[in-house]
């Protein structure tokens, strides 16, 4: 499952890559199992269904824009794109990782 997991954020990184801003106080969510079921991967869509990954973007995209503490993101990883995930992703995951260090206070986009 490692290779498949890999996959799909590495897609994310690539589809997202244009946006993210590696310390940004501003992210967006997005659901991990849908986007391996956007690429086919559906042996794992239920497996990582409603586990969203933070992508820390450079500025908010049109859509609403909501405060969240940043405790929220407690055993929170995030890999060599800026992505960010909940530390048991990185576990099922070979990508190279670092602890997550979010600001005190984040904007969440709903875009």
């Amino acid at each position: 499952m490692n290779d498949r997991l890999d996959a799909v954020l590495t897609r994310m990184k690539e589809k997202y890559q244009p946006h993210i801003l590696e310390d940004s106080r501003i992210y967006m969510e997005v659901d991990i199992g849908k986007e391996a079921e956007e690429i086919g991967l559906n042996d794992i869509t239920e497996t990582y269904r409603n586990v969203y990954a933070v992508i820390p973007l450079k500025e908010a995209l049109k859509g609403i824009t909501v405060r969240i503490d940043g405790r929220t993101f407690v055993n929170y990883v995030q890999f060599e794109s800026g992505i960010a995930a909940p530390g048991y992703v990185a576990k099922d995951s070979r990508l190279p990782f670092k602890k997550y260090v979010p600001k005190d206070s984040m904007l969440c986009n709903f875009a």
